[in-house]
């Protein structure tokens, strides 16, 4: 459905979106001493990804990232990286910073805090469409309608199953996110009328879906078979061996969680709770 590189993303999220991040190649290195900067909460972003992160603080990531810092008593400080291949590499395990946003549970390149949200991939629509109801892409009213879907991704898959690409128009998952930005393409040409239904990411499509105001419908695909994962908890990453500071990053999220989801909700992420249904 919150940085972690594209390339990661697209495995961990089965290729996606955010938000939607990979290391780049090499074997994990032995634990070090904890060498964490107190004077600074120190998260390493990419510049460009709304509405994760970006340089001016635009991203809910960087809302938390602030709320996390004033709770320690210490600014942020950012490093900047692009999300791309060894985004993890030449961030974190290089020690440039000492937390990373947006990193879905599993993950194995870093060691994760507790979740601090869990979304899943959704369906947009037009409210005059009236299509609001829509919770599966194995719903038949789907077969006369024009589809946008991020290529490579779990509902892509899925829309193939069902035989809906024939009507398709695919979207790239892979994009320099200083130039493009496919998530918002899609729901502005939904909006445009260019296509009828968007499928995407949930953080990604309730962010820009809300731009539009009340015209356009995040649901949800809740009604899918159990062999494809549509939503996944996020985390922080931190070092491996860093345990202590795992440990408070831990207490950070357990004692703000409602100001951490009060944040995701006021930029539009469908939020779902511990049994997968949406949260009110």
């Amino acid at each position: 459905m919150t940085a972690i590189t594209k390339r990661w993303r697209a495995a961990a999220l089965a290729l996606l979106a955010g938000a939607v991040l990979l290391s780049g190649p090499g074997r994990a290195e032995p634990p070090r001493p904890e060498a964490i900067d107190r004077s600074a909460l120190r998260v390493c972003a990419d510049p460009a990804n709304l509405p994760f992160s970006d340089d001016k603080g635009g991203g809910f990531e960087n809302r938390i990232a602030e709320l996390l810092a004033e709770k320690l008593g210490v600014p942020v400080r950012y490093t900047w990286y692009p999300n791309s291949t060894g985004f993890l590499r030449m961030t974190l395990r290089a020690r440039r910073c000492d937390l990373v946003m947006g990193i879905v549970a599993g993950a194995d390149l870093v060691q994760n805090s507790n979740p601090y949200y869990r979304s899943g991939y959704v369906l947009v629509t037009r409210r005059d469409d009236k299509l609001d109801n829509l919770s599966s892409l194995a719903d038949p009213r789907l077969k006369t309608l024009r589809l946008g879907i991020t290529a490579g991704t779990p509902p892509a898959n899925l829309a193939a199953r069902d035989g809906l690409m024939a009507q398709a128009r695919p979207y790239p998952l892979y994009v320099d996110s200083r130039y493009d930005s496919p998530g918002k393409q899609m729901i502005d040409d939904l909006a445009a009328k260019q296509i009828d239904v968007a499928v995407l990411w949930g953080p990604i499509a309730g962010y820009f879906a809300k731009a539009h105001g009340d015209t356009l419908v995040v649901a949800p695909l809740l009604n899918e078979s159990r062999d494809t994962r549509l939503d996944f908890y996020i985390t922080m990453g931190v070092r491996p061996g860093e345990s202590d500071w795992k440990n408070r990053i831990n207490g950070l999220i357990r004692e703000n969680q409602d100001a951490i989801s009060a944040i995701l909700k006021e930029y539009g992420v469908p939020l779902l709770d511990a049994r997968g249904q949406p949260m009110l």
